[in-house]
Parts: structure tokens; C-alpha cells; sequence
């Protein structure tokens, strides 16, 4: 059996070092099946941005409206994704992302026939649910897929896609929005997700904390456990689910609110989704609007900042969050903190009356800093969580950084636009100040992750030491048995 573990963020000690076996060569296939379903699920949500001035030309509408329309999306997100995280911690997840992706197909679909600007801002809100529920679960199966010493990859190769998909939705959306309109936009989107549906129902379902138990040499079996068998959600009826749903709630978030590192980073989180939320929405319009680009080719150049920033920032963030977790103290929240404040402070001089190519620059070099603080977070998050609660921790970590960070963000803004006259570079220099604050906190949070983590891996080895003193027991009375049948 293996030997003694370091926590992740401490450096092994001489009693420790080269007890801790290699970790076992993990396929790569579900990182990248996982990222298809927020590629997909990111593009569905971003094709919005990309479609403000038509939708906006169509149903005579002015900045609070559009404001409105995003946040719908992403309240209903809000309010679904920690009962979401719930089942995501007893129910099959891989299941339960396909479903949700053939759901939110047709919904995106019926979009495209919304007769009036209301039954748009009702269909785009029900999607919410999309990510919502897709979000925890994925979470959850890449926690239990890798072990903690591969998580940032993991989460990195994840988040690229939701970044692509960002670029990818306000790139389409600006394109057939101005050539075709926007029905076409919200119909071409639709179909490809059911394709990434089929590859989600492929997956096979690993045991919790599978990766945890990998991170101390113990693999469950070659191909990543054997799909756990589930109980039906409703058997003693629909009314006593939500009855025990809501208890198991309560005491679910009870135990991830006592986790100090996710007090501070679930803030810090909201900072970082505030600015990246925030200025994803409006600032096709800001070029348009302030520096005089026309309209389709806006959402183009916002397209290319999110590809040029987002993916070398993620990916370089995954690498950072996998070298240094074991080398610098609080590394997965540390190095996130610095991240938002650099990046935030490239947003905010591009925003100082310069032209549009010097601006630019500063841009993806500021959307470049701060998407390397995704992969980090999000692995220092699996690290502090235990593994039955990853899902309703995810929900969480979706719930703040949604409400207080992705909902507000997009409707703050166009009020704080409209009061100055429809100026966003007014409005995007007054948001940028309580980014700062949020850093700090999360940065706080660097103090308490190593500890927080160690909990976990000490559970597993003590569950570890248990099943071998069960088995050491069962021997030696089979041994005596064997003695006096002789």
C-alpha cells in the first residue's frame, strides 16, 4: 500500500519524500469530452453578446433590456445549480449532463421563434438551468478522473473550451446576426450539442473520490472504476424528495461554509466572474460605441481577444496551478489573486481615452492574465472539498460567482451606461475598484488551503489504514479457523 502523502501545497519533508508513488498515467479522453460540453453550453450562452444590436434594432429596445436578457439566463443558473450539486453527489452525473444537453438543444432552438422580446427573455432564462446542472457534475467526475497532481491540466483543458465557446458565441452571433439575423444565429447554434451529448453518455462513471485515493497510489481499477449503481430519485414519492433534498442541503453547505478556504474564494471568485462577465457583455458595444467600429466586426475582434487572451492564459494557468501547488504557499489561490489584479489593472488603462490598436493590445494581454486564474481556482477548490460534497461545492462556487458576479455584472453596467449618457467607459472604470477588493480576499484565502486540503488526504489514508486492519483481521481469523479444522 502507499506510503505517507504530503498535502498539495507543501513541499515533502525528509521523512516523506520518495514514500509518495508516481501517480497512474490517466487517460486524457474525459478532460476533453467534459470541455466539449462547456464548449458547447458556453456558446450557447455567449451568442447573446454577439446579437445586442439586432435584437436590439428588432424589438426597439435600449440597454436596460439587454441587460435584462442576460442576467434572466444567468439568475435562473443561480437558483438551479446548487440543487443541481446536490444530485450531482448522488446521482449518476454523466447521465445526467446528456440529458441536460439534448434539453437545452431544443430550447435554444425555439429561441429562434420567439414572437416578441418577452417570451425571448422567458426561453433564454429557462436556459439557465443548462449549465447549471452541467457545471457541478463535471466538476465532480474531474476531481474523481484525476489526481490532485493532474487537476490543473484537467481543469485548464476544460476551461479553454469554455472560453473558446465565449469567443465562439459573440464571433457567430455578430457574424449571422448582421448578414442572416438573429433567428439564424439561435438555429445554427442548436444542433451541434447534441452531438456532445452522445460523447457525454459514453463516459464511464468513476467512484467518488477516485482521484483522491490515486493521489495516494491507490486506482480503483484500470478503467476508472465501475459505473456505481443509483437508486431512483422519486421512489417514496416527488414531495418527500424535496423534503430530504432540502435537509441534505442544509447540512451539505453547513459543512462547505465551515471550510475556510471556501469562504474567502467563493468572494474572490465573485470578483473574477464580475469583471470577466461584465466586460464579455459590453464591450463589443464600448468598441462600437467609443471607438467607432462598426457593428458585426466588433464581435469579431472581442472573438479574437478571448481566443488570443483566454486560451494561452488557461493553459498556462493549468501548468502554474500543477507546478507550483507543492512549491508555493496557497499556490491554487495565491497565484489566482495576482492574476485578477494585473489583469484588471490592464482593463482599466485600456479604458483611458486610448485608441482602439493600443487598447486592443492592453485588452488581451489584461483577458490573457486573468483567465490564468480559472484552473487554478478551480483545482484548488476540488483540493479543499471533500469528494462527497465536490457537487454541492461547485453549486456553491456557481451560485456566488452567478448572483454576485455573472447576473449583477451585465445589469450594473448598462444602468451605470445609461446614467452618463450611454458612456461605457464611464461605466466599466466604476466597477473596476471592488475587483480589487475581491482579489484580496481570495488572496487571504492562500493561509488556510493547505490545511483545509491535508483533512482530506488524511481522511483517505486513515479509511485506508482502516481497510487494512479489516483485512489484516479477517486473515488472521481465517488463518485460526484453518488451524482448527486441522
Amino acid at each position: 500500500m502507499a506510503g505517507p502523502v504530503t498535502p498539495p501545497g507543501s513541499p515533502p519533508g525528509p521523512e516523506t519524500a520518495g514514500t509518495k508513488p508516481a501517480p497512474a498515467p490517466v487517460s486524457t479522453w474525459p478532460m476533453w469530452a467534459l470541455g466539449l460540453v462547456l464548449l458547447v453550453d458556453s456558446t450557447d450562452q455567449s451568442i447573446v453578446r454577439g446579437l445586442i444590436t439586432p435584437l436590439k434594432q428588432a424589438f426597439h429596445i435600449g440597454d436596460a433590456a439587454i441587460g435584462v436578457l442576460t442576467s434572466a439566463f444567468i439568475l435562473v443558473n443561480g437558483l438551479v445549480t446548487v440543487p443541481a450539486g446536490y444530485l450531482a453527489d448522488r446521482w449518476h452525473r454523466t447521465r445526467t449532463i446528456g440529458h441536460t444537453i439534448v434539453a437545452w438543444s431544443g430550447l435554444t432552438a425555439l429561441g429562434a421563434a420567439a414572437p416578441n422580446f418577452p417570451s425571448l427573455v422567458a426561453l433564454r432564462g429557462a436556459l439557465g438551468f443548462g449549465q447549471a446542472i452541467t457545471e457541478p457534475s463535471a466538476a465532480s467526475l474531474l476531481s474523481d478522473y484525476y489526481p490532485t497532481e493532474q487537476r490543473g491540466r484537467a481543469f485548464a483543458i476544460q476551461q479553454i473550451m469554455m472560453i473558446a465557446g465565449f469567443g465562439l458565441g459573440v464571433g457567430l452571433g455578430g457574424a449571422v446576426g448582421a448578414t442572416l439575423g438573429w433567428r439564424w444565429a439561435f438555429l445554427l447554434i442548436g444542433g451541434p450539442s447534441t452531438l456532445v451529448a452522445l460523447l457525454a453518455y459514453r463516459l464511464k462513471e468513476p467512484k467518488r473520490g477516485a482521484g483522491d485515493r490515486m493521489h495516494v497510489g491507490i486506482v480503483d481499477d484500470p478503467d476508472l472504476g465501475e459505473e456505481p449503481v443509483h437508486q431512483p430519485l422519486f421512489t417514496e414519492g416527488f414531495g418527500t424528495f424535496l423534503r430530504e433534498m432540502a435537509q441534505g442541503l442544509r447540512a451539505d453547505l453547513r459543512t462547505i461554509w465551515s471550510i475556510t478556504t471556501m469562504r474567502f474564494a467563493l468572494i474572490g471568485v465573485s470578483a473574477l466572474l464580475f469583471t470577466i462577465t461584465a466586460v464579455g457583455t459590453w464591450l463589443p458595444q464600448f468598441y462600437e460605441r467609443q471607438l467607432h467600429v462598426a457593428n458585426g466586426r466588433a464581435e469579431g475582434y472581442v472573438a479574437v481577444m478571448v481566443i488570443l487572451g483566454g486560451v494561452p492564459g488557461i493553459l498556462l494557468g493549468g501548468r502554474f496551478a500543477d507546478r507550483y501547488a507543492a512549491r508555493v504557499r496557497g499556490a491554487r489561490v495565491a497565484i489566482p489573486a495576482y492574476c485578477i489584479i494585473v489583469g484588471a489593472t490592464c482593463f482599466a488603462i485600456s479604458w483611458m481615452r486610448l485608441p482602439f490598436a493600443p487598447a486592443f493590445v492592453l485588452e488581451i494581454l489584461g483577458f490573457f492574465v486573468i483567465t490564468m486564474a480559472i484552473p487554478g481556482l478551480r483545482a484548488g477548490l476540488s483540493d479543499a472539498v471533500p469528494a462527497n460534497l465536490r457537487g454541492a461545492g461547485f453549486g456553491a462556487f456557481n451560485l456566488v460567482s452567478v448572483v454576485f458576479g455573472g447576473a449583477l455584472a451585465p445589469l450594473i453596467v448598462s444602468v451605470l451606461s445609461q446614467s452618463f449618457g450611454n458612456n461605457l467607459r464611464t461605466a466599466f472604470l466604476i466597477i473596476i475598484p471592488p475587483v480589487y477588493l475581491g482579489a484580496y480576499i481570495l488572496l487571504r484565502a492562500r493561509e488556510h488551503l493547505e490545511a483545509d486540503a491535508a483533512k482530506i488526504f488524511q481522511a483517505v489514508l486513515s479509511a485506508m489504514q482502516e481497510q487494512q486492519a479489516r483485512d489484516q483481521q479477517a486473515g488472521a481469523v481465517g488463518a485460526q479457523d484453518d488451524a482448527s479444522h486441522q
